[in-house]
């Protein structure tokens, strides 16, 4: 099961909904305009279309498998006062007084340009269950580090 926000559940619905509307009858005709081309044995433009339409067909077959195991996340029955999916952090790295803000999201939601980190990153991992002014020691790539959680917000 993966939770996730109304908004990044109605995003992969959306998605999958392009895919199935719109790509895939492209991939059907690029096929089919390949194919009328002749020798199917020598067609190096059939090969690469069926190539497509394999990996677009993988796409749309994962994306039904998300939604499938998708579980919406109530945001009014979230909590503030300890960090958990959907919790919007404000911390500072007690070791050089750096602040950050971080979202925390399911995996397929991430966007470390708008804030949101996965929930199975080692620093939402290491701020899971923390309140505010509880100090985490995340262990990252780099070594560790100190993160004290200074305001916990929903979503």
């Amino acid at each position: 099961m993966s939770y996730m926000s109304q908004e990044g559940y109605d995003a992969l619905v959306e998605q999958l909904r392009y895919l199935e509307a719109e790509e895939s009858p492209k991939a059907s005709a690029a096929i089919a305009e390949a194919r009328d081309k002749g020798d199917l044995s020598e067609n190096s433009e059939y090969e690469a279309a069926k190539e497509a339409q394999v990996l677009l067909q993988g796409k749309i077959d994962n994306l039904k498998r998300t939604l499938a195991q998708a579980k919406v996340v109530d945001v009014s029955q979230l909590r503030s006062d300890v960090v958990q999916i959907l919790s919007k952090v404000e911390m500072t790295n007690v070791d050089n007084n750096a602040k950050m803000t971080y979202t925390i999201v399911s995996e397929n939601e991430a966007d470390l340009s708008a804030g949101k980190i996965s929930i199975k990153t080692p620093i939402a991992q290491g701020l899971l269950n923390k309140k505010v002014g509880d100090v985490a020691e995340i262990t990252i790539p780099r070594g560790t580090i100190r993160l004290r959680v200074d305001k916990i917000t929903v979503g």
